[in-house]
């Protein structure tokens, strides 16, 4: 072997062995597996929207075979990684509702839970159809809007993280930010009638929350002001840090609101490339004042040309 490899292994191992560096998980309690949350989000994604992934063409007595083996799969696969999360949990000193124990009853009440989160993600794809002049139907924004993706991946992770059920509903919403380019925290409370047009470069923080009938736009951002910290110098957290949004609010592209006192007020309009550090009244329109644009055009253009351009 190279010397300078040699050289580099032992110095990896080292650096694994003295503890200086808590970046690394050794021992021999499995964490949850990334591969088998993605093929759960799969499945439930089947449940859910089905006939739009997954398995087609079923009815009757098929499809009843279908769900119910779905589901098993689901119910045993979610109490191994349940299991998995609640261990590693504990072993960092997290606070967890759930014991080991009660792994296999916080699976079947998740599950039991799919029916509804269902129900609510009916209005999601409506408020898309409805706010979307693009949209040609239904089956449209199911199969190809990211955003409807997202905020499904997002409701599911957010059931798990009710029951206090640690890690994976983060790595779930992560999931849906790789693939779309939204990033929903699972702890933010999110009505119904939900929608986010386009969606790259959405961010919404932890401790949010958004009413029914809310509109976002790509770019926008439900943030925190820089953290507070305590007298040792360490983040204060679980305080609320997000900004709350009222029912029927439209934000429009590139907006940012930030604070957990900030409100925004039912029925307010927030503009593009807004910067909003305080609440509104309802029935607000925040608006950005026009930029003032300086245009630079190339020697020899005559006024009538300029004029001429600027009209088409």
């Amino acid at each position: 072997m190279d010397p300078r490899l040699d050289q580099a292994s032992e110095a990896l191992i080292e650096s694994y062995l003295n503890g200086s560096m808590k970046i690394h998980h050794l021992d021999r309690q499995p964490l949850p597996s990334h591969e088998a949350i993605i093929r759960m989000i799969d499945a439930m994604h089947e449940l859910v929207f089905p006939g739009y992934a997954g398995a087609q063409g079923l009815a009757g007595a098929s499809l009843r075979r279908h769900v119910q083996a779905r589901i098993m799969w689901l119910y045993e696969t979610l109490t191994e990684q349940i299991s998995r999360a609640i261990n590693h949990g504990q072993k960092i000193g997290a606070h967890c509702e759930v014991t080991e124990r009660e792994a296999a009853d916080c699976a079947a009440e998740f599950l039991a839970q799919l029916p509804r989160i269902r129900e609510i993600l009916a209005t999601d794809v409506q408020a898309a159809y409805d706010g979307d002049p693009a949209a040609t139907c239904l089956d449209e924004i199911i199969f190809s809007y990211p955003g409807v993706y997202a905020v499904m991946v997002y409701r599911l992770a957010h059931e798990l993280y009710k029951l206090r059920v640690p890690l994976i509903p983060r790595i779930m919403t992560e999931h849906a930010h790789h693939r779309t380019g939204i990033d929903i925290h699972p702890g933010t409370r999110i009505g119904s009638r939900f929608f986010i047009d386009h969606g790259t470069g959405v961010v919404i923080g932890g401790t949010a929350i958004i009413g029914n009938n809310v509109k976002l736009y790509q770019g926008v951002t439900l943030g925190a002001f820089s953290f507070d910290k305590d007298a040792n110098g360490q983040l204060i957290r679980n305080t609320k840090r997000h900004p709350t949004i009222e029912d029927d609010v439209v934000i429009y592209a590139g907006a940012t609101i930030l604070g957990g006192d900030t409100v925004i007020g039912r029925g307010s309009v927030i503009g593009g490339n807004v910067w909003l550090t305080h609440s509104v009244p309802p029935g607000t329109r925040v608006l950005q004042e026009a930029p003032k644009l300086r245009i630079i055009t190339p020697k020899g253009t005559t006024e009538e040309e300029i004029e001429s351009a600027a009209k088409k």
